[in-house]
């Protein structure tokens, strides 16, 4: 049984920022799934659905991007996950907007969201899934550019991205990570 998690922000103002694309993969899985996210009691938003016979938990979580290791190790608790069970989902600024990267384990290349699931669960030994959210932004600006929506005329990219996204969550789930890589990188 997998567990997916989408990094991002709760709040209004945050949605459908560059930021917040692992809350949009989670959401869009969850329809392929029959899944409802909705408040858990727990520092997460949480759907439960099947794949092919395969169960999976969906988990967005209400701490901010900064703080997301404490509900992930919130969840691995719950549902006695171990660290190769996750796939977290998160936006890069470092891939060009829409392409994706699946790997098994790394550091946390700078995402905050990121250190703070490998502070929590003592390891970088879990599998993630890298959306690319481009870099076009000048110096200083990071902050500013990861927490605005996408441009217009980036659109159709996402969504093509986001299928591509879809389409490999789906093979993560049924084959696990070395499948999904293989296919989707």
């Amino acid at each position: 049984m997998p567990l997916i998690v989408g990094l991002g922000n709760i709040g209004e103002e945050y949605r459908n920022t560059r930021h917040n694309i692992g809350f949009t993969i989670v959401d869009r899985i969850a329809g392929h799934l029959s899944a409802s996210i909705e408040e858990a009691g727990e520092p997460y938003l949480l759907g439960v659905g099947r794949f092919k016979g395969t169960k999976t938990i969906l988990i967005q979580p209400t701490t901010y991007m900064n703080n997301s290791g404490k509900a992930v190790l919130r969840a691995c608790r719950m549902f006695h996950f171990l660290p190769n069970d996750i796939l977290v989902c998160y936006d890069d600024v470092n891939l060009p907007t829409g392409k994706i990267r699946l790997r098994k384990d790394g550091s946390a290349g700078g995402h905050n969201g990121i250190q703070s699931i490998i502070d929590h669960l003592g390891t970088e030994q879990f599998p993630r899934l890298r959306f690319g959210i481009g870099k076009n932004y000048p110096r200083g600006g990071q902050s500013d550019y990861v927490l605005s929506p996408f441009d217009p005329d980036e659109l159709a990219t996402v969504e093509e991205g986001l299928k591509k996204t879809e389409e490999a969550i789906l093979c993560f789930i049924r084959e696990g990570i070395v499948s999904a890589m293989n296919d989707y990188n």
